[in-house]
């Protein structure tokens, strides 16, 4: 029987249990821990006909972790916690011989800066140990990837042009509310723009590069070139790429508290002293922004995320378009979470379930496209996030 070790008890943490929780054939035990237990007892009480244990615990201190994961034991950890956060539980699983996977790669607490050196340097220490990791299995990073193995499996002999597009359509209702934890996302999208093009990344000032996107089933929304941690990942796995961009949709509303908010400093993460408490101005905002999790039952709309692909098949230009809807109402009534909580734990719940039974499993440490992109495919839609694609569609002119 399979155990398994979920640390996070955020909104995706919870997408996280209950999908585990509907595949007890392969999630025979499942653990939920996070800093703040109370957490962790809400989300397994809303969820009766699965026993899931709870525990509390410092994802910072490795010999917590070490001492968690020896006592219950689980075959892998699910890192659902902060980034900051994914050395020390992939230290945790190195020292326990567990076999470990995450949503979004590692960034250290006093820089805003993301990227997976950090995370691979660890391939040596897991293949030694007959361990894997699979890093960035969400939804983008994570499907996103997939996606685009599943394009090179399939559709391209070469892939030369890749533009991952992620719109969220939906409404909560709130004057200025971010859809995962609010410190990660602001750092992410307040920092330097990135891009990959002919060999070589470009770096641009935030949200300087947008247009409109036109988005299956919700239509063009204006949308910014990011830089976006599977970027880095795919330009290495695709060599044969010329240029590589992550687009991200954000509406007037939020482009404008998003601006009072830097011009007032909210932004920053260089802690200031109040009251004699050293504590950062974007903590703060954190503190007092709506908690992700609880966007949930009144969010409408939906998200679409995708990937728009330009290459080369049997010696002929080729364009591939491959997506996924995924409506907010839909997300709450399987998870009671909202639609960008839900894209990022289905996938992760499926890496997980594929590691599992052995069809992903190989020591060392992974991004997402380097596995066989079939199995994923072939599940994912059963699990609430059912893909589409266009073949040789007309794509916008600048490709």
């Amino acid at each position: 029987m399979n155990k398994v070790l979920i640390i996070g008890a955020g909104g995706v943490g919870n997408v996280v249990v209950r999908k585990c929780a509907q595949v007890p054939e392969v999630f025979g035990q499942i653990m939920l821990a996070s800093r703040t237990k109370s957490k962790c007892d809400a989300i397994a009480n809303a969820i009766p006909e699965a026993k899931i244990q709870t525990a509390q615990v410092d994802a910072d201190n490795v010999p917590e972790l070490v001492a968690l994961i020896n006592d219950f034991k689980p075959n892998m950890v699910i890192n659902v916690a902060l980034p900051y956060q994914d050395l020390t539980i992939m230290d945790a699983c190195l020292e326990t011989g567990v076999h470990y996977l995450d949503t979004a790669n590692y960034e250290p607490i006093d820089v805003a800066k993301f990227e997976y050196s950090w995370q691979w340097a660890y391939q040596e220490r897991f293949k030694e140990k007959g361990l894997m990791a699979l890093l960035g299995c969400g939804f983008d990073p994570g499907q996103s990837q997939i996606y685009v193995a599943h394009a090179a499996k399939h559709h391209f002999d070469e892939i030369h042009y890749l533009d991952i597009i992620d719109c969220n359509a939906g409404d909560h209702g709130k004057a200025f509310a971010t859809n995962f934890n609010p410190e990660i996302n602001i750092r992410e999208i307040t920092q330097n723009g990135r891009y990959w093009e002919n060999g070589e990344w470009v770096e641009i000032p935030p949200m300087s590069i947008h247009k409109p996107i036109d988005y299956p089933n919700v239509g063009p929304k204006e949308s910014y070139v990011l830089y976006h941690e599977e970027l880095e990942s795919l330009v290495k796995n695709f060599p044969t790429l010329k240029r590589a961009r992550f687009w991200m949709t954000f509406g007037p509303s939020y482009i404008n508290h998003l601006m009072v908010l830097q011009n007032i400093g909210m932004t920053s993460i260089k802690p200031i002293k109040v009251k004699g408490i050293e504590i950062s101005p974007l903590e703060f905002l954190k503190a007092v922004l709506p908690e992700p999790g609880s966007l949930g039952e009144n969010y409408t709309g939906e998200t679409s995320i995708g990937c728009q692909i330009k290459g080369i098949k049997d010696g002929k230009d080729r364009t591939y378009f491959v997506w996924n809807n995924c409506k907010h109402q839909d997300a709450y009534t399987d998870c009671k979470a909202q639609g960008v909580s839900y894209t990022t734990g289905v996938p992760a719940m499926l890496g997980a379930k594929l590691m599992l039974e052995g069809v992903w499993m190989k020591p060392g440490v992974f991004n997402t496209e380097e596995m066989d992109p079939d199995p994923f495919m072939a599940q994912i839609g059963k699990y609430g996030l059912p893909w589409q694609e266009e073949i040789d569609l007309v794509l916008p002119h600048e490709y």
